[in-house]
């Protein structure tokens, strides 16, 4: 049975940091690209990060680049997000992904999720 468990969410205050974890079980991830995802309050499923399964190529969110950083490990495997300098609009339950076929884009959808963690940033 494939699981992706999330941990790291919590509640802070704006320009704080936080560092979401997911660990990853079930299967081989090895060529899987894996990732972040979240929903925010009435709003659809959006994109936040990916990282290929080398763990040498990144891709992130026109909202996110610049304050967080995605990372992976693959003897675990786990998958981090860093947020550093948290928005309000950051507030959201954030779900990690990891493609079902190898070498695919994580941004195909086509994915394994998490239950999701919630991250909320106070004014």
């Amino acid at each position: 049975q494939v699981q992706l468990v999330e941990s790291g969410g919590g509640t802070v205050q704006a320009g704080d940091s936080l560092r979401l974890s997911c660990v990853a079980s079930g299967r081989s991830f090895d060529t899987s690209d894996m990732g972040w995802y979240r929903r925010a309050p009435g709003k659809g499923r959006e994109f936040v990060a990916r990282i290929k399964w080398t763990g040498t190529k990144t891709d992130y969110s026109d909202s996110v680049r610049g304050r967080f950083t995605i990372s992976r490990d693959n003897a675990e495997p786990t998958v981090y997000l860093q947020m550093d300098d948290l928005k309000t609009e950051d507030t959201a339950v954030y779900y990690c992904a990891a493609s079902r076929r190898p070498y695919h884009d994580l941004r195909n959808e086509d994915n394994d999720w998490g239950q999701g963690t919630q991250v909320t940033v106070s004014s």
